[in-house]
């Protein structure tokens, strides 16, 4: 149904969404931390401005992104909503030609990833 309406409801319209109703509420608890929809929202604020200036990603760009199950993964996904960017998730367990194969396949300008991942 939201998808029909002109102009469709996005999961990040539905994020900001509660993100302005319920800021102080816990949206992800991660081993010993909480992050509110606040602190999401601030941190993918962040992560957008940094990916827009630093990088240059643009509405209509793909960014590659190489991140294991953390935190950082939900906010870099809303940074790259915010700024219009597909994101190409690729599997972190995936090296030689498998993620070559990934990598091309996605035509991605920019591939972010953790810091370890070689």
């Amino acid at each position: 149904r939201r998808l029909s309406r002109s102009p469709a409801v996005t999961l990040l319209d539905v994020f900001r969404q509660h993100a302005r109703s319920r800021p102080r509420r816990p949206l992800l608890r991660f081993q010993e931390e909480v992050y509110t929809f606040e602190d999401v929202e601030v941190l993918s604020n962040r992560a957008a401005w940094a990916l827009g200036r630093r990088l240059g990603l643009r509405s209509g760009g793909t960014a590659a992104v190489l991140l294991p199950n953390e935190p950082a993964y939900l906010w870099t996904w809303l940074a790259l909503a915010k700024l219009g960017c597909a994101m190409a998730c690729v599997n972190c367990n995936v090296r030689g030609r498998a993620l070559r194969h990934a990598l091309q396949a996605a035509r991605a300008t920019v591939l972010l990833a953790s810091p370890g991942e070689t």
